[in-house]
Parts: structure tokens; C-alpha cells; sequence
């Protein structure tokens, strides 16, 4: 596979109608380095002067803003994902210090800017996004952090130049109609020892089963696959992983997952049974989270 042709082809989603005036609004922003705190809200402060309103403005042209959030020199950017409540409850597990890392579905970057407090060696965002590549943009522009943001799914990731010791797929494969086949490229991605912190939709329940939406779930149309534990299991081990460590489950709730005034769209309030909240609109359980480390070994 020639990643460099598709990485030429994808650069040229940049110049798409709908993504071609963000880059031009993006590039008239003052360059300047500014410090950047990776905290709960990853926070940019000083390092130059620039009109708020402006980059508000700029900013609001990238919406959605789903992960976050962002405090962009007094501007809040209050994304519809408290993406610090995932990463909070992640953090106590990974060490990440002088380690090549991969996010899998980064968005717009939360996840990285957080990880560096721990000073990894490298970290690698593969997202085919060019929306979310420009959202990410916006923050490096002042960040100016070394990431690598790769406009690349995670079928590439077998054919990348690097293997990585940490890999995180955090709520991406429930959209991938062949979840074994995805944790095969995750696999292929890993260096020897490597480990890949995974979160996914789950359901309850001690079989080895997965329920399979006929249209959409929780009104996402692109959920394949809602495993139970047990069923996520033997799809590591079918997938070639020698060891799988439950790490917690997750109900979502309104507090992580919400609608905001940077979305303009609906959200899990939304995708709920008014009735009965344990429940989705069309019936199913309502959305909940396993996480999981998995090692190559």
C-alpha cells in the first residue's frame, strides 16, 4: 500500500467547499507559540497578541466541536464531550513517558494534547477527518507540539512506517462492520510488548453474544456490532491478542455527553427513551462502555 499517494489525494479534501474557507480562515490567524496547559480544559495562554472575537468567530466556522474541551486565551470551546472524564478515568492505568503512541479516531487531538504530561517519544493521530484535521489545526497553530496528525483510518495501520508501544481506539469500533478485522490492524500496528487501550458500546450480560442494530442505535446509523465482555474477549483473542484486562464499564451520562452551542445538533438527551432512559429511542439499551487493555505479547 503507498501511503504517501494517499496521504497526497487526502491532502486535496482540504480544498473541498465546505473545508476550503476554514483553512483560509485558519491561516489569516495571527503564528505565534503559546503556552499550553494539558489539563482537564486544554488551556492556551499567552505568547502574543489576538482578537478573541476573531478567533471565535473562526472558531464557530469548525463546528461540530466534539471532544474537548478548550480554553483557547479566555475563549471556551465547550464541546459536546467532556472528553476529561474518559481520559480521568484512563489515566491512572498508562505510563507513556519516551513511548511511541497512536490515537485511532483522534478528533481534533483532546486526547494527545492531554497526553503530554507524560512526554512521550512520539504521538501519531490517524483520523480521515478533514474537519477534525482543522479543528486540530486551529489548537497546534499556537500549540506548536510535534504530533503527527495522519489523515489515515486504522485499516493503514499495518502498512505505517512505525510500530507503536501504546495504541488508544477509544470509541471507534462499533463503527467498523468487521470488528475483528479492526483489531487485527490494531494488532499489526503494535510493537513486540505493545498494548492497546480500547473503549467500545457494550451490553450486559455473560455470553459470548453482541447485539447487532437493524438501522441505527441510540440514532447513530453507522454501530455495527454492541458486544458483551465476554464476546469483545474472544474477539482479541480471534484477533491474535494474548491478554485482555478489563478495566471498568462506563455508563454514559448527561454529564459527559450533552448538547452545547458548539454542536447545533442533538445529542444523548436526544437519543434516549423519554420514558425510560435505560433505554435508546428504538428500544435497546442505552449506551454504556467497557474498557479494556489488550497486549500483543
Amino acid at each position: 500500500m503507498d501511503l504517501n499517494a494517499i496521504r497526497a489525494e487526502r491532502m486535496k479534501w482540504m480544498e473541498w467547499k465546505n473545508i476550503a474557507p476554514l483553512r483560509e480562515a485558519l491561516n489569516a490567524l495571527p503564528d505565534f507559540r503559546a503556552e499550553i496547559s494539558p489539563e482537564n480544559t486544554v488551556t492556551l495562554r499567552n505568547g502574543g497578541e489576538i482578537d478573541t472575537a476573531e478567533l471565535e468567530k473562526v472558531a464557530r466556522m469548525m463546528m461540530p466541536w466534539r471532544k474537548g474541551p478548550f480554553d483557547l486565551f479566555g475563549l471556551l470551546i465547550d464541546t459536546e464531550w467532556r472528553s476529561d472524564m474518559k481520559y480521568n478515568f484512563l489515566r491512572p492505568h498508562f505510563d507513556l513517558h519516551g513511548k511511541k503512541v497512536a490515537d485511532i479516531g483522534c478528533n481534533n487531538g483532546y486526547y494527545m494534547f492531554r497526553f503530554l504530561e507524560d512526554a512521550p517519544a512520539k504521538m501519531v493521530g490517524f483520523d480521515p477527518s478533514a474537519l477534525f484535521k482543522t479543528q486540530f489545526d486551529l489548537i497546534n497553530r499556537f500549540a506548536q507540539t510535534k504530533i503527527v496528525y495522519e489523515l489515515l483510518g486504522v485499516e493503514h495501520l499495518p502498512y505505517y512506517e512505525e510500530k507503536f508501544d501504546v495504541i488508544f481506539c477509544l470509541g471507534v469500533l462499533y463503527h467498523r462492520s468487521d470488528p475483528v478485522a479492526m483489531l487485527k490492524a490494531l494488532r499489526q500496528g503494535l510493537a513486540e510488548g505493545g498494548e492497546v487501550y480500547l473503549d467500545t458500546f457494550i451490553i450486559d450480560g455473560d455470553d459470548p453474544v453482541a447485539l447487532c442494530p437493524s438501522e441505527s442505535y441510540s440514532k447513530i446509523s453507522n454501530v455495527y456490532f454492541v458486544p458483551t465482555l465476554k464476546a469483545l474477549e474472544n474477539w482479541c483473542i480471534r484477533a491474535g491478542f494474548k491478554e485482555f484486562e478489563v478495566l471498568g464499564t462506563v455508563v454514559t451520562t448527561p454529564d459527559e455527553q450533552r448538547k452545547t452551542d458548539w454542536i447545533e445538533s442533538q445529542s444523548l438527551e436526544d437519543f434516549l427513551d423519554p420514558a425510560d432512559n435505560s433505554k435508546t429511542v428504538e428500544g435497546y439499551p442505552a449506551p454504556k462502555r467497557g474498557y479494556v487493555r489488550i497486549k500483543k505479547g
